[in-house]
């Protein structure tokens, strides 16, 4: 993944920001040194990111689209108010198995469940309301999660979609490649959308937070 922000003021921001934990750590180097695709795991910064975001939301229930390692599911874990949990969606049998191991190692073994299989049929059979997504799996999927889990989304909920600036190649008019014509689409999609409001942020590669525009009269 290239960086989309000066690597020294990366590095300035990370010096600044409360270290992970010695279990995420660990994840981190195990990730780096057994993974393949290292640079899909979000890093010291957007761990902290989604950490904040689900202690300002007190969520009930997270749901994650794309477990990878568990360094995502662990970093908001440690976020959650006392009767929250996450449920994270995981395609990968190596992936989820790795993540299922560092999660039973963790302080939060008893509040993240993992569910190996497609995303959509997870999200189908799960009825929500889920107070919290955070979308990061495969890109030319992105636009059928969004659909899937928007009627979901509980009042004054939350959508957190990774990779939305895609190494900044969705500005690269040369770039026609799968993965960033769908990160364009959904991104155009998105912003047009009368029943949301959006706001695209330039944490690491691109990070979309999503409300429902409906929900000043739905939390009233």
């Amino acid at each position: 993944m290239t960086d989309i922000v000066d690597p020294v003021l990366e590095a300035y921001a990370e010096a600044h920001t409360t270290p992970p934990p010695p279990h995420l750590v660990a994840v981190a180097i195990e990730t780096q040194d057994t993974l393949d695709f290292p640079g899909m795991m979000v890093g010291t910064l957007e761990g902290r990111f989604l950490e904040m975001l689900v202690f300002a939301q007190r969520p009930r229930w997270v749901l994650e689209i794309g477990t990878f390692s568990g360094y995502s599911a662990l970093a908001m874990a440690a976020g959650l108010p006392p009767d929250g949990r996450i449920t994270t969606c995981e395609l990968n049998p190596a992936h989820a198995e790795v993540a299922l191991r560092n999660i039973a190692t963790s302080p939060y073994a008893g509040r993240i469940e993992v569910i190996e299989g497609p995303a959509l049929q997870t999200v189908t059979f799960l009825d929500g309301p889920f107070d919290f997504v955070f979308i990061d799996a495969d890109k030319p999927s992105y636009l059928a999660y969004y659909e899937a889990v928007l009627p979901k989304l509980a009042a004054g909920g939350l959508i957190a979609a990774d990779n939305t600036l895609w190494s900044g190649n969705v500005v690269d008019e040369k770039d026609s490649s799968d993965n960033t014509r769908a990160i364009r689409a959904f991104n155009d999609t998105v912003a047009a959308d009368p029943r949301v409001v959006c706001v695209q942020l330039t944490v690491r590669d691109g990070v979309t937070l999503i409300r429902r525009a409906d929900d000043v009269a739905r939390l009233r």
